[in-house]
């Protein structure tokens, strides 16, 4: 792991957090999704502005964008389940159907009490996932909202935690790397019970007399290109920035910071899984 990323940087990123945590509503979330499964467990509140999800010892539940999208920015709010999280799983993406499917991933693993969440992310494309890098927060997650914002366009996928980048994963298919391309996609999120692996590799086991576990999601925003009908739409039409957004000097030290300070796991130096490092990894 790198040495520990410069006070200056730190302190703009806890800065940077606050800012966007506290950004006014956009708009209701029940314009955007719809809940699809939970039997009653997802619930719209405040006039379709805040979703919220649940999970007890029956089932989980979780929403799904009524768009699908090839390409885009994509921005969701999320405050986390309080207190003793053991076990659950919070869930945030983008993925395509199918059996070789594509997908971005924001997994948030409870822990107990007192114990940070851990932010576990990976890339899967044609179905094939083993990208995860997995990431401590530098706030805590369920005190209030925060912001988790995927960019995807045809040179990379940056993935940010309040508009701070955390992970970059680059186009590099003229050197055979795989890169989700093709396959509209819709947003997804959930909550879910995984004790068997979710909070120290399955050691800590779900307490039920706690359930219902609860998490909060509101204002999906997205600047991306619509598939309907199987023909592409931009919208807005007078901004396509996310097709050519890249980090510029200042968001790759901002990223080195946080991967320097906040990573815990990265699949790219994990030699017992990967004794041939991944070609992604020497390029980047």
């Amino acid at each position: 792991m790198a040495s520990k990323a410069p006070l200056s940087l730190l302190l703009s990123l806890l800065v940077t957090s606050a800012f966007v945590a506290a950004e006014a509503s956009a708009g209701p979330i029940s314009r955007t999704v719809d809940i699809t499964w939970g039997d009653g467990r997802g619930k719209f509140l405040n006039n379709g502005r805040l979703l919220t999800l649940s999970l007890d010892n029956s089932s989980g539940s979780g929403l799904q964008s009524k768009s699908k999208f090839l390409y885009g920015k994509f921005d969701m709010q999320i405050k986390l389940v309080r207190g003793n999280s053991a076990g659950t799983v919070v869930a945030y993406y983008l993925r395509s159907p199918g059996l070789n499917w594509d997908e971005i991933d924001f997994e948030f693993l409870g822990n107990l009490t007192g114990h940070p969440y851990v932010l576990h992310t990976n890339i899967f494309t044609g179905g094939q996932g083993n990208r995860e890098q997995q990431f401590y927060l530098w706030f805590d997650p369920t005190a209030a909202f925060h912001t988790y914002s995927v960019v995807w366009n045809p040179s990379n996928i940056i993935i940010y935690v309040d508009n701070t980048p955390i992970r970059e994963f680059k186009n590099l298919r003229s050197v055979g790397v795989p890169y989700p391309m093709k396959q509209p996609m819709r947003v997804f999120g959930s909550l879910w019970d995984a004790d068997d692996w979710a909070t120290r590799g399955g050691l800590v086991k779900t307490n039920w007399t706690l359930a219902p576990f609860t998490a909060s999601f509101r204002n999906l925003n997205y600047d991306a290109c619509i598939i309907s009908n199987g023909r592409s739409s931009c919208k807005p039409k007078s901004s396509k920035r996310f097709m050519i957004q890249k980090l510029d000097l200042a968001g790759q030290n901002r990223l080195k910071a946080v991967q320097s300070k906040y990573m815990i796991y990265n699949y790219c130096v994990d030699k017992k899984r990967f004794p041939i490092v991944p070609i992604e990894c020497t390029l980047s």
